[in-house]
């Protein structure tokens, strides 16, 4: 850049269809065998389908979900990737994600279909206990993340871990 173009400040503040309401949206696409995009859980806040291969699933500031994105080709599986995420609240800032406006707090992050595996059973073996994904501590994720990126085992969410949580999150509040 060479400093002769004028920038174009007043963009910065301009509202977008995205900015205007505090939710996160998520595009989801759904094209069999080619490129599937879901939600693994958390709680939609809001839905529009826009055809039959893709809708826009929104989520309330603050709130958890799980992001998958698998795409192949006539060779097999080209990509496969997990996001856990927090739904940023206005004015707080935000990493970006394809997919997802404006973005959120990327509190793990996963690529390669054996990783994504090892998510999906961390995450069926919270469910196991009847504890909601959505409502376990960021920071669990964040270790998951940390571990698993350090090749190590990730220690197990208890209900102890999970009850500790909540009452912390509630006398914070």
């Amino acid at each position: 850049m060479t400093g002769d173009c004028p920038h174009n400040t007043s963009a910065i503040n301009t509202p977008t269809a995205y900015n205007r309401d505090t939710l996160t949206h998520v595009e989801l696409i759904w094209v069999e065998k080619t490129i599937e995009h879901w939600i693994r859980f958390g709680r939609v806040a809001k839905e529009r389908i826009i055809d039959r291969r893709r809708r826009i699933v929104s989520f309330a500031p603050g709130s958890i979900f799980a992001f998958l994105r698998w795409q192949s080709n006539n060779y097999g599986t080209i990509l496969s990737r997990i996001a856990i995420v927090r739904a940023v609240r206005p004015n707080e800032p935000y990493q970006t994600l394809p997919y997802v406006r404006p973005g959120g707090n990327i509190l793990l992050n996963a690529e390669s279909w054996p990783k994504v595996e090892r998510i999906l059973q961390i995450i069926d073996a919270i469910e196991a206990q009847g504890i909601d994904p959505a409502d376990v501590s960021p920071d669990h994720w964040r270790h998951v993340h940390n571990r698993l990126t350090a090749r190590l085992e990730p220690r197990t969410y208890t209900q102890a871990r999970h009850s500790a949580w909540l009452k912390c999150r509630r006398a914070s509040r």
